[in-house]
């Protein structure tokens, strides 16, 4: 896509985005107020001469196959899309591109947002930030996952942030072999493993104690869940690698979930395949927020305290 590409080149070379650019305004219709935050957006953004889409729809209507989606995609035509939600709401939108990301910026009307940055009270700051080209263009990662069953492959989808191997009822502990290249790598024993990217280490992989890794980097994060060996931690790999893991007896209830959604119910013998997708996530960052201060701000880190500013650095004297 050549627009979501000029974006970027206003980026390196610090010029200012020239209208008008193709902006797509989405989110999940049953939000309270989501309604009037887009419509005071879309004002904002027709008032400098962009071209503004606005699709506030029922969370299913982000499903390709649902019935509630609707066949144009204004995402995919756009040079940016705002995303009115939380990184629920984020994790959708990138599903719904698919093949064909286009920027994002990301409004959080929800919980923690690490996705999902900006407050609705800093957007319209953020906003000129981004038309002044004052951002950071930010590629991550996204990942294929595959269920092949008798050579075939049975299930597929595109994800952002983890594929998660669950138990599931009737709730008895599972094995789940870890090949990497090829090699019988581990076996897990427990409940489960999720396989995060660095963007969803944050999400499920952080829940169940998993490491936080920098998001801009390219690795897959495999945690696993309740495991009943104490030499089971967390290990990190390169994601240019070929994994693939096996469940020989898998539970009757036993699933394979992508970024939340059930991907297929597992049988024995299948193999689920995860691998470095082609397309590129791409998140717009402004100077409002670094990468550390959302961490510290999201998770409270120094126990929420208000600390005085840091000191300036002494001028030098040369």
């Amino acid at each position: 896509m050549a627009a979501p590409r000029k974006s970027a080149g206003a980026l390196d070379s610090g010029q200012p985005l020239q209208p008008p650019l193709a902006i797509a305004i989405v989110g999940p219709e049953e939000v309270p107020g989501i309604a009037e935050l887009a419509r005071g957006i879309e004002r904002l953004l027709t008032d400098r001469g962009h071209t503004v889409s606005v699709r506030l729809a029922v969370r299913t209507a982000w499903e390709p196959e649902s019935p509630d989606a609707t066949p144009e995609n204004i995402a995919q035509k756009a040079d940016l899309v705002i995303v009115l939600g939380g990184d629920g709401s984020i994790l959708r939108t990138a599903r719904w591109m698919g093949y064909r990301q286009t920027p994002v910026l990301g409004v959080n009307l929800g919980r923690l947002g690490f996705l999902a940055d900006f407050s609705p009270a800093e957007i319209e700051g953020a906003i000129a930030e981004v038309m002044e080209g004052r951002f950071r263009l930010v590629e991550h990662m996204m990942f294929e996952t595959e269920v092949i069953r008798d050579d075939q492959v049975v299930a597929a989808d595109l994800g952002l942030n983890e594929t998660s191997l669950l138990a599931g009822p009737p709730f008895a502990m599972i094995e789940i072999e870890l090949f990497v290249d090829g090699e019988l790598a581990t076996v897990y024993r427990g409940d489960g493993l999720i396989i995060s990217t660095p963007v969803g280490s944050t999400a499920y992989n952080l829940s169940a104690g998993g490491p936080i890794v920098r998001k801009s980097l390219e690795a897959f994060i495999f945690t696993p869940l309740n495991p009943h060996t104490l030499t089971n931690r967390t290990v990190i790999d390169a994601a240019s690698r070929e994994y693939c893991l096996v469940i020989p007896a898998p539970n009757e209830g036993s699933a394979c979930v992508v970024d939340g959604r059930l991907l297929t119910l597992l049988q024995p013998g299948d193999q689920i395949r995860v691998a470095l997708a082609k397309p590129r996530f791409h998140l717009i960052e402004t100077s409002q927020h670094g990468y550390y201060s959302t961490l510290r701000d999201k998770l409270a880190w120094g126990g929420g305290l208000n600390r005085p500013a840091a000191p300036s650095l002494p001028e030098s004297s040369s």
